[in-house]
């Protein structure tokens, strides 16, 4: 009995133990629901919601003549809730087949039956987002929003994530100066030196977590919007980019070159038209890409073109005659250990100062700078340092290459050093750098900045210009710009430029021919590279361009500027040149235009009075009335006008000769009257279908044709 007693007692302890655990369960639930509801609550959106950022569209960058650069595209993630609250079990059913079928036939990745066992799957499995694709264009996207159960939105089902791509519509024209923006990887080029004001600013947007790392929007009303980048428009001329990247491809492919630069520079203004880098594909060797840019940021040992910056120095302090005579000897000579020798032994032993420019002579050079500088060397080096070629341009593209005049107390400056410079080494200068020198002559002594960018604007609305801008306003006496011109188009002339031969206008310019170092040493191996170069303006009486060309390691047997790099810049000149309406001559310059008195439409003398007036015509009436009058054509000197009787006929009731009157004036006389007007043709009117002198009454139709 005490047994039964004692188990019993255990058993209401355990149940009241049991009761005691459900009541606490309970009220920590009641609590839970509705005293810390709101708290928990939010704790679970914390883990299942995040504010997104919406990217801004990027602003797009466009040309001169605005032909789109680049640009920012929307793609778009597609993904589908086919388990939304909407979309009820005959629903599904009803309408599952015909959606596979449209997602195969725009995608064309998967066959129709996998799209519905993917569409099965996940209502069986009560998934939320279903992935359907990713980097849909926006065509697409308008064709999916016409899809079974899609069509309805958000009730549908349909989820949509924008997404935007850097688009280039020419791909590789001026690639690398317009730059790259990508994801995850800092901008390049225009991009990188503008954006800030390209890319705008971001938005925001609440997104609810679906499944794994999946998140969809919700409508949230404190998203905030984005506001969309500014626009670029650049000075390069997408047409004329077009000529000088094919005329370079072409020389490069010929003369098997490793790469090349080509840049055109408007004289007056700095403005870039067109600036192409190509390197030589390692996969394929007639294959060129742009990848690097190496007018900008690549300084090398400029060669002969240098030369100028060296007579501009000479003549410039000395007032060097260019007639003056030096003996070249048979082009060589020695300084210390090095041997300066001319590409090819000189006519004569002698040489003028002209003629030692024109045939590019490295011994008459060396000769002509050191018997003026030898004592004073940092007299040609401060001549140089203020053509500002010891630093860099400051131009808005970011990696600008660092530029190297040596000076004097420099720790490498040896006895050779001056004699090297003179013509091109133991310096380093990069393309753009040479180009703007050379810009400065063509522009009369005025070195203007190289500018890419023409202005900002923001909605169609100009926010932005950028101005010309002068780095010097005179780098030499005007007597040294006439003689540095003399120089170059003597070049051209008579020199190492003449196989150009441009007959249709003249041109100024240098060649160069330099040997690339390579590991700090020349000729390793017997090897040389070599580096062709010319630079120019054209044309020479009314400079509007000038243009850079160089060639690297052309390895086809032949490696002189002039028959490397001359050519390209010929090509790009001529066409230039043929298509620029700033090169033509007025076809009439008498100001007088007309030869005679042109006719009249039947209209107010007001009217005629005043275009008259506008366009300088002699005209005898000089009343102002709003008379309807025709002109005489009995005088072909002058404007006579007669009072035409359509007013007066019109309010007799008469159709009156309407021939000669514009379809405005037709109209608005003859619904006055209360006729019903037909108007065919264009121009004034030819014909009527009521005849002249006929009545009317109000609401007869009337038919005019016009021619």
């Amino acid at each position: 009995m005490n047994e039964k007693k004692d188990i019993l007692s255990r058993i209401y302890l355990t149940y009241i133990l049991l009761c005691i655990f459900a009541i606490a369960i309970i009220y920590r639930i009641t609590v839970i629901q509705f005293v810390q509801g709101d708290l928990w609550r939010a704790k679970a959106e914390a883990f299942t919601t995040k504010v997104h950022e919406i990217e801004a569209v990027r602003g797009n960058i466009f040309d001169a003549n605005g032909a789109l650069l680049a640009t920012s595209l929307p793609y778009y993630e597609i993904g589908i809730d086919i388990n939304a609250p909407s979309i009820d079990d005959k629903l599904f059913r009803e309408k599952k087949d015909s959606l596979a079928t449209a997602l195969h036939l725009l995608f064309k990745d998967k066959s129709a039956d996998t799209y519905l066992r993917i569409l099965n799957k996940a209502r069986k499995s009560k998934d939320r987002y279903v992935l359907l694709q990713r980097n849909v264009p926006y065509k697409d996207l308008l064709a999916i929003k016409k899809f079974p159960l899609l069509k309805k939105g958000s009730k549908g089902g349909l989820v949509i994530l924008q997404t935007n791509k850097r688009e280039r519509p020419f791909q590789r024209l001026a690639a690398r100066t317009i730059g790259l923006s990508r994801p995850g990887i800092k901008p390049v080029g225009l991009e990188g030196a503008f954006d800030s004001i390209l890319t705008g600013v971001s938005g925001r947007r609440l997104m609810q977590k679906i499944a794994g790392d999946v998140w969809k929007p919700i409508n949230d009303e404190n998203e905030v919007e984005p506001k969309d980048g500014s626009d670029l428009y650049t000075t390069i001329d997408i047409n004329i980019q077009d000529v000088a990247e094919h005329a370079l491809l072409k020389a490069l492919i010929k003369n098997k070159a490793s790469h090349g630069c080509a840049v055109l520079m408007e004289v007056k203004t700095g403005a870039i038209k067109a600036i192409s880098n190509l390197t030589k594909s390692k996969k394929d060797s007639t294959s060129y890409t742009e990848n690097l840019n190496y007018a900008i940021g690549y300084p090398t040992e400029p060669g002969s073109t240098f030369k100028l910056a060296s007579m501009l120095a000479l003549i410039d302090e000395y007032d060097v005659n260019l007639n003056e005579k030096v003996n070249v000897g048979d082009g060589k000579t020695m300084y210390y250990n090095i041997t300066v020798k001319d590409a090819h032994a000189p006519k004569t032993p002698t040489l003028t100062v002209q003629e030692i420019f024109e045939t590019s002579s490295n011994v008459g050079t060396t000769k002509l700078i050191t018997k003026y500088f030898s004592t004073s060397p940092h007299q040609f080096v401060n001549k140089l340092n203020s053509f500002h070629l010891n630093k860099p341009l400051g131009i808005s593209i970011p990696g600008e290459g660092i530029p190297r005049i040596k000076q004097i107390k420099d720790k490498d400056w040896s006895g050779v050093t001056l004699p090297q410079m003179s013509y091109g080494y133991e310096c380093l200068i990069t393309p753009l750098q040479t180009l703007t020198l050379y810009n400065a002559i063509a522009n009369n002594g005025k070195m203007v900045k190289p500018q890419f960018v023409r202005e900002i604007k923001k909605n169609g609305i100009t926010i932005k210009k950028f101005e010309p801008e002068v780095i010097s306003e005179q780098i030499v006496k005007s007597s040294t710009v006439k003689k540095a011109k003399e120089l170059m188009e003597g070049v051209v002339k008579n020199g190492t430029a003449k196989a150009l031969n441009i007959t249709a206008f003249k041109v100024g310019g240098k060649t160069g021919t330099a040997v690339i170092a390579k590991d700090g040493k020349y000729g390793v191996g017997g090897e040389r590279i070599y580096q062709a170069s010319f630079i120019g303006y054209f044309p020479a009486d009314n400079p509007q361009y000038t243009c850079i060309v160089i060639i690297n390691s052309p390895s086809n047997g032949i490696y002189y500027g002039g028959l490397v790099a001359g050519p390209v810049f010929k090509e790009i000149a001529e066409k230039v040149y043929s298509s620029g309406l700033d090169f033509l001559s007025p076809i009439n310059t008498n100001k007088n235009l007309l030869t005679h008195i042109p006719t009249t439409a039947l209209t107010k003398e007001n009217e005629i009075v005043k275009i008259a007036e506008k366009l300088s015509l002699p005209i005898k009436n000089n009343n102002t009335s709003e008379k309807y009058v025709y002109r005489s054509i009995s005088d072909s000197t002058k404007i006579t006008l007669n009072e035409s009787n359509l007013i007066s006929s019109l309010n007799k009731g008469v159709v009156p000769n309407l021939s000669g009157l514009t379809a405005k004036d037709a109209l608005y006389l003859l619904e006055n009257k209360g006729l019903n007007v037909i108007i065919q043709g264009y121009g004034v009117v030819r014909k009527q279908s009521l005849e002249v002198g006929q009545k009317f009454i109000k609401g007869d139709k009337i038919t005019l044709i016009l021619s």
